[in-house]
């Protein structure tokens, strides 16, 4: 596929390939057929409602129309480029694309029940729900359970592998790094469960929520349950206090959860890139890839630098649309319009990370060499196993050493001690035999408590 050059996006040229998904629903095209199914939608339920003394359609009829949605393609947009060219507004462009069609179609007396009583933001709130929705379950969801799913396959393997844990950036009680790899992965499960419960809310209620025109036209209807079964029917969340524009505050819910996923994300991110820079895993190289420009060894961490890029970036247009969205002058202001059309925008730079996550994620090796040299190079943070020790001696009255915390710190803080210093140091310590034997079989790599064990909390 040749890309034009002029495209302003990156998500449109260099990386499009990588995002393409969210393309088929979220891009100008996708909207446009997704206002043009609400329309065809609505216009049935009508006619099946008998409204105003009209027939139900044959299913050949309707199978006919709703094929108008499926083949959506060129064709239609070219045609929607004329209208809109006319008409300055571009729901009111996709109305007489859809009339057009009945007339093809030998339907011209239901044509006037086209956008009946609508709003242009009755079909553009559940049209927008609807591409949300499917872009979010059929795209992004996948390739971001994708990534926890690489995380529960890395957990797994090396669930019993120890490392030194580094807080504040200094050697500290050590892990497993399928146990740290876990946390992440026990962070974004979460975070998927609430965005999969996501409720996609639409209206349907006229100019300012309140079904005035529906009601002049019949009002012997009970139009507040046509507009919710006809919601409802396209698998949405009926809302039923609005003003012109339903509110979007599921969107700003929806955003907030994905930019709290992209910050987990994020920091998976930045902790692997400082894992590959202690060592502690290698990066595989990949055939025919160039690190450096100058420098032939170089294996550098891009997939992990590209994600925490693009993370941020897909953070800073959804927490503007969490924002944003939810505030509407009066009964209606234009500003969400234009915002909405950068949906897309934060969702594919989100995504963009997620593939170079997985794919990194898929690309490195752990060097347990590493990992071993690293643990045996700090056998003073045994210090914490041995004060804590003789705590719990002093506590059954097997031992009288007073205060040893401190007694530890003198020995350990800012210094590096031999296994041989750590074993005369124990040895005359004022403990119980078992207690002294139990320490002096300890090791850096065997102090990791149940870190193997509670990988099994992963769901």
């Amino acid at each position: 596929m040749v890309l034009p050059v002029q495209v302003l996006s990156p998500l449109d040229g260099r990386y499009q390939s990588a995002v393409a998904g969210l393309g088929e629903y979220l891009s100008e095209a996708g909207l446009n057929r997704a206002r043009v199914h609400v329309e065809v939608e609505w216009l049935i339920a009508l006619t099946n409602q008998r409204m105003f003394d009209s027939a139900p359609l044959s299913s050949r009829e309707q199978a006919a129309l709703r094929a108008f949605v499926t083949d959506f393609g060129q064709t239609e947009i070219d045609e929607l480029a004329t209208l809109e060219a006319t008409t300055r507004h571009d729901v009111k462009a996709v109305e007489y694309l859809v009339r057009a069609k009945l007339d093809k179609l030998g339907l011209q007396r239901v044509s006037e029940l086209t956008h009946f009583a609508c709003t242009s933001e009755d079909i553009n709130n559940v049209s927008y729900a609807l591409i949300v929705r499917d872009a979010i379950t059929r795209v992004w969801l996948p390739a971001f359970e994708a990534v926890i799913s690489s995380l529960h396959e890395l957990a797994i393997q090396h669930r019993a592998v120890p490392m030194l844990s580094r807080t504040h950036g200094q050697p500290a009680t050590p892990s497993t790094m399928g146990k740290e790899l876990a946390v992440f992965a026990h962070r974004l499960e979460r975070i998927r469960g609430q965005i999969a419960d996501t409720e996609y809310l639409a209206k349907f209620s006229g100019a300012t929520g309140t079904f005035s025109a529906h009601v002049v036209a019949d009002a012997n209807a009970d139009w507040a349950a046509i507009s919710r079964a006809f919601v409802e029917g396209l698998g949405l969340t009926w809302n039923p206090l609005t003003t012109q524009i339903e509110s979007h505050d599921w969107q700003a819910e929806l955003y907030a959860r994905i930019s709290h996923g992209n910050r987990i994300v994020h920091n998976l991110a930045t902790d692997m890139w400082t894992y590959i820079s202690l060592g502690f895993f290698r990066q595989i190289p990949q055939a025919g890839a160039t690190g450096s420009s100058t420098m032939p060894h170089k294996i550098n961490p891009i997939r992990f630098e590209n994600a925490e890029a693009n993370l941020e970036l897909s953070c800073a247009v959804l927490d503007s649309l969490a924002a944003t969205l939810v505030t509407s002058r009066m009964q209606r202001d234009l500003t969400d319009s234009t915002t909405q059309r950068n949906i897309g925008v934060g969702l594919g730079h989100s995504l963009l990370a997620l593939d170079n996550l997985r794919r990194g994620l898929g690309e490195v090796d752990l060097d347990l060499d590493v990992l071993a040299r690293d643990l045996d190079a700090n056998w003073e943070v045994l210090g914490e196993a041995i004060q804590t020790v003789i705590r719990a001696e002093v506590v059954s009255g097997n031992s009288t050493i007073a205060d040893p915390y401190a007694l530890l710190k003198d020995l350990t803080r800012g210094k590096k001690l031999t296994p041989a210093a750590l074993a005369d140091f124990i040895s005359g310590l004022d403990i119980s035999q078992d207690a002294k034997a139990r320490l002096l079989s300890l090791t850096p790599g065997g102090y990791v408590g149940r870190a193997a064990e509670l990988v099994d909390f992963l769901d």
